[in-house]
């Protein structure tokens, strides 16, 4: 008797304005890393960041990603959903929309870059809910987010990766900002290596299409 084939899991991804609340509340939960951080690391200054509680971090998370509001004309990052349930989230703007990456060497060490380049895009943050990790979210997730760089005119994309090690452990913390297999599967091309574990990943829009 012939097995019965499993089904593939169906990953969708929208911008993070046609998306609820709820749904993006789900996905971070009340618990961990995400749930403290909600994606403000790299959207202010370290001693801003430490005075600011966890409910305001929240509040401000709500409005930069205006979920809910399916007209909005910007939001900061992208949803997933597998099989139609919210697993997943990446944070996707200009690279001028995180301040905290002015002050950092990852991004910068051994590049001529213009730090206030409103054409370069970046992708900061990955989180995928508990119960729906290594099923392919993040994948889904980061070539969602050069499609919609691309669609919102970026000149290019970058990503600042965290090298996995087979048998070594890697907790959230470190890999929120995603791994380099992630990246590379979704066309990104190692740039730099500022530091053993970490690489700037990034697409040229021009040379891509060229």
């Amino acid at each position: 008797m012939e097995e019965p084939r499993t089904r593939e899991p169906t990953i969708s991804t929208v911008p993070a304005n046609k998306a609820s609340w709820e749904d993006l509340e789900s996905i971070f939960g009340r618990r961990g890393d995400p749930a403290r951080c909600q994606c403000q690391w790299f959207k202010l200054a370290a001693r801003e960041w430490r005075a600011t509680p966890r409910e305001a971090r929240a509040d401000a998370l709500r409005e930069q990603t205006r979920c809910g509001s399916p007209r909005a004309t910007s939001t900061s990052g992208l949803v997933a959903y597998l099989d139609g349930e919210p697993a997943g989230w990446c944070a996707v703007e200009p690279r001028t929309a995180y301040p905290r990456l002015d002050g950092m060497r990852v991004p910068w060490a051994g590049r001529d870059e213009d730090k206030d380049d409103d054409g370069v895009w970046a992708v900061t943050c990955f989180v995928t809910r508990v119960g729906y990790r290594r099923r392919g979210v993040s994948a889904a997730l980061a070539a969602a987010a050069v499609d919609y760089a691309r669609s919102r005119g970026a000149r290019a994309i970058e990503g600042y990766a965290m090298i996995t090690e087979p048998g070594r452990e890697i907790t959230w913390g470190e890999l929120y900002v995603g791994n380099r297999n992630v990246f590379a599967d979704a066309g990104f091309a190692e740039v730099s290596h500022p530091s053993p574990r970490r690489v700037v990943m990034r697409i040229d829009f021009a040379a891509a299409d060229a």
